[in-house]
């Protein structure tokens, strides 16, 4: 099966598990999921609610590493429900965050 998608990533992705918050601006509703897998200018992570293409986004990346969670702010690329209440999210983050993703790096 191909996918619809054109990966246009810039950066590498790497698989990473930890707790993410975030706030849906359009609605200014928040929810809780799991990370995927992360990048420099992006994040994929897993929600129970679904999330709009162009969506922007506030979120915390809780990374087990003693420090405060990770702030970071971007715009929801795609959206796909694997099953219900089950939705997998790929988010462009508004600006690279190298010193972030060193952070994660760290602890995968």
């Amino acid at each position: 099966m191909e996918n619809k998608f054109e990966d246009r990533r810039i950066f590498d992705r790497f698989s990473a598990k930890f707790p993410v918050k975030l706030i849906n601006l359009w609605e200014n509703s928040e929810q809780e999921g799991m990370s995927d897998d992360v990048s420099a200018k992006g994040i994929g992570f897993s929600v129970k609610e679904e999330l709009k293409p162009k969506t922007p986004l506030e979120m915390w990346l809780n990374i087990p590493d003693k420090g405060e969670p990770l702030y970071t702010r971007g715009e929801v690329v795609w959206s796909t429900m694997v099953e219900p209440n089950n939705f997998k999210v790929g988010v462009n983050l508004e600006k690279a965050d190298l010193m972030g993703l060193s952070r994660v790096l760290r602890v995968v």
